[in-house]
C-alpha cells in the first residue's frame, strides 16, 4: 500500500477514535454511578435509537469483512452466513425480546433467577455469558488485525499484534468510563457509517455491471475458477458426510445463537418498556436485513472484480475482500479515488470493530459483576461496588481477548463468530426458553441446561479441526482432533436442551407455582417489570 493510503486511513481511524473517546468522556461527566446507569444507560433510549444500536452491535466485522470474504471465496455456500444471521432475528422477535425485557433487569441470569435459587443459576449463566462474549471478542480482534495488516503492508505481523492490543485497550476505556450510554451512542454512530459505506460500495458494484446482477454472478463464477459450481451449493460444505453435517451444524448455530448472545439481550434493558423493546427489534430487522442483502452484492462483487486468488493472496481467510474491492472500485491502488475509498472503508470497518467490542465487553463485565460477584457476595455488594467490579472485569476480559485474538489471527472472522453462536445456542438458549415457557422447570434443570450445553460445546471445539490436525488449525503442528465437525452446534445444542430436561425430571424439586405465575404474568403483560 502507498504512503497516501496509510496516511489517509490512519487519519480517518484517528478521527473516529477521537470522536468516540469524546462521546465517552462527555458521558462519563454526566453519570451518577448507579448500576442502572452503567448497565442500561438509565433505560432512556427510544426504540429507533435502540434499533440502530442493536444493528450496530450485530453488524460486526464478521458481517462486513468475514461474510463478504466467504462469498468471494466460496460463492453460494458463503450465503449461509447472511441468511442465518438474518433469519435468527425472527427467533429474537417472536420468542425473546419482549419477554426478556419484562422479566430481567440487566443480564440473562436475571430472567432465569426470577423463579430459581439465585446463586447457582447466576454463577452458571454468568460463566456461560463470559465464555460466549470472549469468543465473540476474539473474532473482532482478528478482523482488526487483518484490516490494519493490509493497510500497513499486507503481511505485517507486528501491525496485527499492536492493532489487537490497541483495540483491546480502547474497548476497556469505552466501557470503564462511559458504560452503556457511551457504548450505545458509539454503536449508533457506527451503524450509520457502516450502512452508508455499504450502500456506497453496493451502488458502485452495480454501476460497474450496469445494474445487471446476472452479469455480476456470471463474471464472479468465471473468475472463481469453479464455473457454475461457484453459484451452487457444495463448494465449501459439499462432498462427504462430514461437510454436509457441518453445514447443518452451522445453520443451527446461526439461527438459534442470536437469541442467546449476552450483548444482544442486554440491549433490551436500555428502553423504558417491553413494547419499546419489540419496536427496537423491528427497527433493527429492517436495518440488518438491508445490510445483509448488500453483503451478497459485495461478496460476489469482490469475486468478479478482485478475484478469489487476489483475495486469498492478501488474506487466506478472505477477511480483506471488501477493502480490496473498495480499492479497485475507486480506480486502483495508485489512484486518488482508490486511496480515498479504501481509506474510508477501512476506517468504517475499524469503527465497526471498536463499537462491537465495546458492547460485548460491557455485557461480559456486567455478567461478572452482576451475576458472579454479586452472587458470591450478595450481602456486601452495593450498587457502586458492583459497578467498580464491572470496570475491573472489563480490563481482565480485555486481556484474555487480546491473548486469544493474537492466537487465532489467521482464521476467518465469520467462522469464529459461528463458534460463539454455537456456544450461545447450546448454553444460553435452552435455559432461557425453559425458564420462560416451562412451568415445571427447576434450579437443577437450569444449571444442567447451561453446563450441559456449554461444556460439550467448548470441549468439541477444542477437539475439532479448528484447533489441531490440519494446516489451517490454530496448532497445525499437533493433532488431538477427535471430533470431525468444525462447528459443534449439531451435537451441543440438543445436549443443552436434553440436559435441562433431565436435570428437571430427576431433581425431585417442587417448582414454585407462585413464582412461575408471577414470572408468567410479568413476561406477558409487563406488570411489575423494572
Amino acid at each position: 500500500m502507498t504512503g497516501d493510503h496509510q496516511t489517509l486511513a490512519l487519519l480517518l481511524f484517528s478521527v473516529f477514535v477521537a470522536v468516540t473517546l469524546g462521546i465517552t468522556t462527555w458521558v462519563s461527566r454526566h453519570r451518577h454511578g448507579s448500576a442502572e446507569e452503567f448497565y442500561a444507560g438509565g433505560r432512556l433510549f427510544s426504540p429507533m435509537e435502540n434499533g440502530f444500536a442493536i444493528a450496530g452491535d450485530y453488524m460486526s466485522a464478521a458481517s462486513f469483512l468475514g461474510i463478504s470474504g466467504l462469498i468471494a471465496l466460496y460463492g453460494y455456500d458463503g450465503l449461509l452466513y447472511s441468511v442465518g444471521f438474518l433469519v435468527a432475528w425472527l427467533v429474537v422477535l417472536f420468542l425473546v425480546a419482549e419477554l426478556v425485557r419484562n422479566c430481567g433487569r440487566f443480564t440473562l441470569a436475571d430472567v432465569v433467577a426470577a423463579r430459581m435459587s439465585e446463586r447457582p443459576v447466576r454463577i452458571a449463566a454468568g460463566t456461560s455469558s463470559v465464555t460466549v462474549s470472549v469468543l465473540y471478542l476474539v473474532a473482532q480482534m482478528v478482523g482488526a488485525g487483518s484490516l490494519v495488516a493490509l493497510l500497513l503492508g499486507g503481511t505485517s505481523g507486528a501491525a496485527r499484534t499492536w492493532t489487537v492490543i490497541g483495540v483491546g485497550a480502547l474497548m476497556v476505556i469505552y466501557v470503564s468510563l462511559g458504560g452503556m450510554r457511551a457504548t450505545t451512542w458509539i454503536q449508533i454512530v457506527k451503524a450509520v457509517l457502516l450502512l452508508a459505506g455499504t450502500v456506497t460500495l453496493t451502488v458502485l458494484v452495480l454501476v460497474r455491471f450496469h445494474g445487471d446482477f446476472d452479469q455480476l454472478l456470471r463474471t464472479a463464477a468465471e473468475r472463481s475458477g469453479h464455473g457454475e459450481s461457484f453459484l451452487a451449493p457444495g463448494l465449501r460444505y459439499g462432498g462427504d458426510w462430514t461437510a454436509r453435517f457441518d453445514f447443518i451444524s452451522l445453520g443451527l448455530a446461526l439461527v438459534l445463537g442470536t437469541a442467546g448472545l449476552p450483548h444482544i439481550l442486554s440491549r433490551f434493558y436500555t428502553v423504558p418498556t417491553a413494547r419499546a423493546a419489540r419496536r427496537s427489534v423491528v427497527w433493527s430487522i429492517g436495518l440488518i436485513g438491508g445490510f445483509y442483502l448488500m453483503t451478497i452484492v459485495l461478496g460476489f462483487g469482490a469475486a468478479a472484480i478482485v478475484g478469489p486468488e487476489a483475495v486469498r493472496g492478501s488474506n487466506a481467510a478472505g477477511n480483506t475482500a471488501v477493502p480490496l474491492l473498495a480499492l479497485d472500485l475507486g480506480g486502483g491502488a495508485d489512484s486518488t479515488g482508490g486511496t480515498v475509498l479504501f481509506a474510508i472503508v477501512a476506517a468504517v470497518a475499524f469503527a465497526t470493530i471498536l463499537a462491537v467490542v465495546a458492547g460485548i465487553t460491557l455485557a461480559s463485565s456486567a455478567s461478572v459483576a452482576h451475576d458472579l460477584y454479586a452472587s458470591l457476595r450478595r450481602s456486601h455488594a452495593k450498587p457502586r461496588s458492583e459497578v467498580a467490579v464491572a470496570r475491573a472485569a472489563a480490563v481482565g476480559i480485555g486481556v484474555v481477548a487480546i491473548a486469544l485474538g493474537l492466537l487465532a489471527r489467521d482464521l476467518n472472522v465469520a467462522f469464529l463468530v459461528g463458534l460463539a453462536f454455537a456456544v450461545a445456542a447450546s448454553a444460553n438458549l435452552p435455559v432461557l426458553l425453559y425458564s420462560l415457557f416451562w412451568r415445571g422447570f427447576t434450579t437443577r434443570g437450569a444449571v444442567w441446561a447451561v453446563y450441559g450445553g456449554l461444556i460439550p460445546a467448548v470441549v468439541l471445539v477444542v477437539l475439532s479441526p479448528v484447533v489441531s490436525g490440519s494446516p489451517e488449525s490454530l496448532f497445525p503442528g499437533v493433532d488431538f482432533q477427535f471430533f470431525p465437525l468444525q462447528n459443534p452446534g449439531l451435537v451441543s445444542i440438543p445436549l443443552g436442551f436434553v440436559a435441562g430436561w433431565l436435570g428437571t425430571v430427576t431433581s425431585g424439586e417442587l417448582p414454585d407455582e407462585a413464582k412461575h405465575a408471577e414470572t408468567e404474568v410479568r413476561s406477558l403483560t409487563g406488570a411489575g417489570a423494572v
